[in-house]
């Protein structure tokens, strides 16, 4: 992205909710949307943000995270996060979407392209949340046993007695959320370079509970759109996920190897040209 390009911020109101919306760049828009449930899109940054050169980009925060916080009453399922995304492409005046999701927020672009198909001009999915239940479960055991893999049990032991906590609260704040991320890296040491955040839980709990027992396979196999998948090979999310989720959209599996789930700090060379060459760009 060039030094020079601006960002632009605003609070937009749809759907009874206030949801933060950050754009940069100039040309073809390209909507992209954060993972979580409940995350925002600041620790998309600053990689996501070198694919700004000859295209805008638009972030939101969704409703129940980051700066769109709701109250507790407030719907928080996967049926209002579509509807918020409709909702935002009727007030942008876009006919039709590109989409660049990561993450759960590749799922979110899945159900709504099945929910709007007339409204997607094409998906480029990065490291994307699975598409069925069952996939999510071998998921969650994968991702459960790298946490508490021997190495990084030995790190949070020698954390614990550091002291770190008593003398630089900060710096302490930063290495718990280091060994938090780990287990999505390949190079669990590349955790500290990714942009900190945190989950609003009511969220993630309330978008997998309303999800239920899915599986968007057979949905996605009624889609007819370019479809772009990039899959890191050493991504708890299993290979074979994404390779499901290709073959639905007949979408090309681009699979990038010594990496993890965030390539684009793991591997930003390798995510930038796979994404910049799919993308609409002036």
């Amino acid at each position: 992205m060039s030094a020079a390009a601006a960002v632009a911020t605003t609070t937009r109101a749809v759907n009874g909710v206030a949801l933060f919306e950050r754009r940069v760049g100039g040309g073809p828009p390209v909507v992209v949307l954060h993972g979580g449930p409940g995350a925002h899109h600041d620790y998309l940054l600053p990689g996501f943000d070198t694919l700004a050169e000859g295209r805008e980009l638009i972030y939101y925060d969704q409703r129940g995270g980051g700066r769109s916080p709701v109250e507790r009453a407030v719907p928080v399922g996967w049926r209002e996060h579509v509807a918020d995304l409709e909702a935002l492409r009727a007030d942008w005046g876009l006919e039709r979407l590109t989409l660049a999701g990561y993450s759960w927020g590749g799922l979110l672009a899945m159900l709504y392209a099945v929910e709007h198909p007339a409204r997607v001009e094409r998906l480029a999915l990065v490291s994307p949340a699975p598409v069925s239940r069952a996939a999510r479960d071998e998921f969650e055991r994968r991702f459960q046993a790298r946490t508490l893999a021997p190495e990084l049990q030995e790190a949070r032991r020698l954390l614990r007695e550091s002291g770190l906590r008593e003398r630089d609260p900060a710096a302490h704040a930063a290495r718990i959320f280091e060994l938090a991320v780990a287990g999505y890296f390949h190079d669990p040491a590349r955790a500290m370079a990714l942009t900190p955040f945190r989950v609003t839980e009511r969220t993630r709990a309330e978008v997998w509970a309303s999800l239920a027992d899915f599986d968007l396979r057979p949905a996605l196999r009624a889609l007819t759109l370019p479809a772009l998948v990039l899959h890191g090979a050493e991504d708890p999310i299993p290979l074979d996920s994404a390779r499901e989720t290709a073959d639905a959209l007949r979408a090309e599996l681009r699979v990038i190897p010594a990496c993890g789930h965030v390539p684009y700090v793991e591997a930003p060379a390798a995510f930038h040209a796979a994404l910049d060459a799919f993308l609409p760009r002036s």
